[in-house]
């Protein structure tokens, strides 16, 4: 598991970072306009109204987890696509002779995919903070969760690529497991306004852990302790890279 091309692994790294640097739209401009359109209808139209049990007005409750929620699903896409593209294309071959380890190839696509998410994130909140009250609390807690989010998601995009065959299987891990579990991590709600069944069975969502702990980063407050589910976490994290290595230093469903 040990880099022996570190050469090869900056390439395959900067070729990620190149790809979607080309598709601008997606990745600077979307999350620009979809800022904007957040800030008119959530700001707007939901006006000074504060989050029950949180003494904080719901527009500024969200702003941070619109943001992890975007850094997660952009991380996905990233690894995801660029994996189904390459099969698709037959490219996907000479990935798997380049003279690159497992961990190389891993951990070039994690690093852009972590590289992606926080542009996408930087960009959102730049857009968005000139209107609400955000402060840099937790600066430390607030890089923990956004680049261990990004890279558990990046982990997961690259596994879902390396299993379809097609768009459309990437699609069907897209609508019906990233998003239903990103939007209902807490992203619009406090998980403490839920009955008390929901809020058990929410504890059982990954994502939930993740955007509540950005959100603390910025806030200083949130429905579950940050530090307590650190080791949650980074043990996500540790599982994740495990198995995109075990994965593909088994070439599994890359080879036929």
């Amino acid at each position: 598991m040990i880099p022996i091309n570190p050469r090869g692994t900056w390439t395959l790294f900067l070729r990620e970072i190149r790809r979607f640097l080309k598709v601008k739209m997606q990745t600077i401009i979307t999350p620009a306009l979809t800022a904007i359109l957040y800030l008119m209808i959530f700001r707007y139209a939901m006006g000074e109204r504060q989050v029950p049990g949180l003494e904080i007005d719901y527009f500024t409750f969200l702003v941070p987890g619109l943001a992890m929620m975007a850094m997660m699903q952009n991380a996905f896409a990233n690894t995801s696509s660029s994996m189904i593209m390459g099969k698709v294309m037959g490219m996907h071959i000479y990935l798997l002779m380049a003279p690159l380890s497992a961990i190389e190839v891993v951990f070039a696509f994690l690093a852009a995919a972590v590289v992606r998410a926080v542009v996408v994130a930087t960009v959102f909140l730049t857009v968005l903070i000139p209107f609400v009250d955000l402060s840099l609390l937790h600066p430390g807690v607030i890089l923990l969760y956004g680049i261990s989010g990004s890279i558990i998601m990046g982990g997961l995009g690259l596994i879902s690529g390396m299993w379809a065959k097609d768009f459309d299987n990437v699609a069907m891990i897209t609508n019906f497991v990233i998003m239903p579990l990103t939007f209902l991590s807490g992203v619009f709600y406090s998980v403490k306004q839920l009955p008390e069944i929901w809020q058990q069975v929410n504890t059982f969502n990954p994502f939930f852990y993740l955007t509540d702990g950005f959100r603390f980063g910025f806030l200083g407050l949130g429905d579950t302790d940050p530090f307590a589910s650190i080791s949650i976490v980074l043990g996500s994290v540790i599982i994740t890279i495990l198995a995109c290595w075990s994965l593909w230093y088994n070439g599994w469903r890359m080879k036929e």
